[in-house]
């Protein structure tokens, strides 16, 4: 266990004796819970009663952190967290559907049962809104839970190909779907427990085991997620180690099978800095400028509506929120109020006394908005620009005339800050969303199916929407993820599960004496009649050359040899 130090001996009696009454409350817990299940014998699932008494070191890892958001777990490197995370993987403990299908329900109940506290501490956090917080966060998570349950044996199921000629005949083809390992996810602040959890889904649907680390930029998501895990999930299986960056730097020494990062380009590079050490694979979630093209003959007061959805949901924290809007003086001209009047449907005329907007993270990220605003030399505040630093505040704030090469256009805001782009015409759209790097994200207003197209052949992205902002998030069908410095490899439904899966070749074949004979022409010594039946067997000819004969060869030259094979049987009968 870590050594604790306090200024005075009062404070370590104090500690002790709250670490103490923490331990008695949890058994009691513990024991409530085991006496309601007991009586209550409709209720099939369980929570993990088996692991809730756990060593006194956890209970006060969990109540140290809990005391601070600046103090936190052990180093990982001195307890046997990642160890044991990887045993449990070697072990093949979690590679049994029964057991990846338990889990993934002990998941949902964890989100299920916890609504009300996980609603709590996104509200401390970030002031979400209830329903920010339960459509943004629970709900999805909770879907792709059930997504992965409806479709784990579908997904898990091995898959047979078809041979080619050469191994046509006695080879069996067949794609294993393994798990990675035990895998390390480092969830971002600005989605605690979305970002935290559905990678974990897929973790789970693999076969997995798995280290979460929430982001202590979060501490109240971080903390209550570090309390429930343990409760619902195998804690042989799956771990949560909270802390800042020297914790996150002393997992990162150990060899894990993978590594799912979200968050931002900076830290991914020190991320795959750390995995090439052991040639760790990775995915990367991360962001960028994600741009927004408005046709000028869209419906500017839906395309407006929807654009500050997309800026305003979480304050404008949110990797895939609109970044800048590209548009025409012509359409300008109409977006600018369509813009104020959907701010002003949807948090009144002060925005800050509204319940259903969010707050800036911390005073850090506040002033680096503030900053990035003030430094900005070009451009007009046309709506909001208001900001309040003890409440950690800022207006959903519209910017207009902003120069191309300006602060607001160096680098992704994260923020409720909208820049305004006058471009000339599509081209001028399209070749400046090129001068950049390829966004996570672009959404394209419009109805005309030639100008659509036109923005999807000529740029690149991690994902496009057309006539809406952030939806496609939700959209389990379709791999979330970007492409160059906007992330690598994608997940959400089945690409979760392929995320966390080795795709495992494997070929059977016989050992037929008949078959043998057949092969014998690959072996030495060679002669030039045996590399021409070979190139026969193993060469394809192209389709466009095919003929009658071209298209039957090589059935022909592998009867020759079957018939060549059996008359030698026989004379030497």
């Amino acid at each position: 266990m870590a050594t604790l130090k306090y200024n005075s001996e009062d404070e370590i009696n104090q500690v002790k004796n709250t670490i103490l009454e923490r331990r008695r409350e949890l058994v009691q817990q513990s024991q409530i819970l085991s006496r309601t299940l007991y009586k209550d014998k409709k209720r099939e699932h369980q929570p993990n009663t088996n692991h809730t008494l756990l060593p006194f070191s956890h209970y006060t890892r969990f109540l140290y952190t809990s005391l601070s958001p600046h103090r936190y777990s052990p180093n990982p490197s001195k307890t046997q967290t990642v160890q044991t995370v990887q045993q449990t993987f070697k072990s093949g403990y979690t590679r049994p559907l029964k057991f990846r299908r338990h889990q993934l329900e002990q998941l949902w109940r964890l989100i299920d049962e916890n609504t009300d506290a996980l609603c709590e501490v996104l509200y401390k956090d970030l002031r979400k809104h209830r329903n920010e917080a339960t459509l943004g966060e629970l709900v999805t998570t909770k879907e792709d839970i059930n997504d992965a349950l409806v479709h784990l044996e579908e997904w898990a199921k091995d898959e047979r190909t078809t041979p080619s000629f050469i191994n046509r005949v006695g080879t069996t083809c067949i794609k294993r779907k393994e798990p990675k390992g035990a895998v390390l996810v480092i969830a971002p602040w600005n989605y605690p427990v979305y970002l935290a959890l559905t990678p974990l889904v897929g973790a789970i649907a693999a076969g997995c085991s798995a280290v979460l680390k929430p982001s202590e930029v979060a501490p109240h998501s971080a903390r209550l997620i570090a309390e429930l895990v343990p409760r619902y999930l195998d804690n042989k299986a799956f771990m949560v180690i909270n802390g800042g960056a020297p914790e996150t730097t002393q997992l990162l020494d150990h060899k894990w099978d993978h590594i799912f990062y979200t968050g931002n380009g900076t830290v991914a590079k020190i991320i795959m800095k750390a995995a090439a050490k052991h040639l760790t694979s990775l995915t990367l979630e991360l962001g960028g400028k994600s741009p927004v093209i408005i046709d000028e003959n869209a419906n500017m007061a839906v395309a407006a509506k929807r654009i500050a959805f997309g800026k305003a949901f979480n304050a404008g924290q949110t990797c895939i929120a609109p970044d800048y809007v590209l548009v025409t003086a012509k359409a300008e001209e109409k977006l600018i109020p369509a813009l104020k009047n959907a701010y002003l449907e949807m948090y009144g005329s002060d925005p800050q006394a509204s319940k259903d907007y969010g707050r800036i993270v911390n005073t850090r990220h506040f002033k680096r908005l503030c900053n990035v605003l003030m430094e900005n030399k070009s451009g007009d505040v046309v709506i909001g620009g208001q900001a309040d630093e003890n409440d950690l505040f800022i207006a959903p704030t519209v910017i207009a005339n902003v120069e191309r090469d300006d602060k607001l256009m160096e680098e992704e805001i994260f923020g409720p800050l909208l820049p305004l782009i006058r471009v000339t015409d599509i081209d001028d759209a399209i070749e400046y969303i090129n001068s950049k790097d390829e966004p996570l994200a672009l959404y394209i207003f419009s109805t005309n199916k030639k100008l659509i197209n036109k923005v999807l052949d000529s740029t690149r992205s991690g994902g496009v929407l057309v006539n809406d902002t952030l939806m496609h998030v939700s959209e389990n069908s379709l791999p979330f993820g970007g492409t160059g410095p906007s992330g690598m490899g994608a997940y959400h439904g089945r690409h979760s599960f392929d995320t966390f899966t080795h795709v495992r070749s494997t070929m059977i074949k016989g050992l037929s004496p008949m078959m043998e004979s057949a092969m014998a022409i690959r072996y030495a010594p060679y002669t030039p009649q045996g590399l021409s039946i070979a190139r026969v067997i193993m060469e394809t000819v192209p389709q466009f050359k095919k003929g009658f004969l071209q298209r039957y060869i090589k059935w022909i030259v592998v009867g020759i040899l079957f018939g060549v094979h059996y008359a030698r049987n026989r004379r030497l009968q």
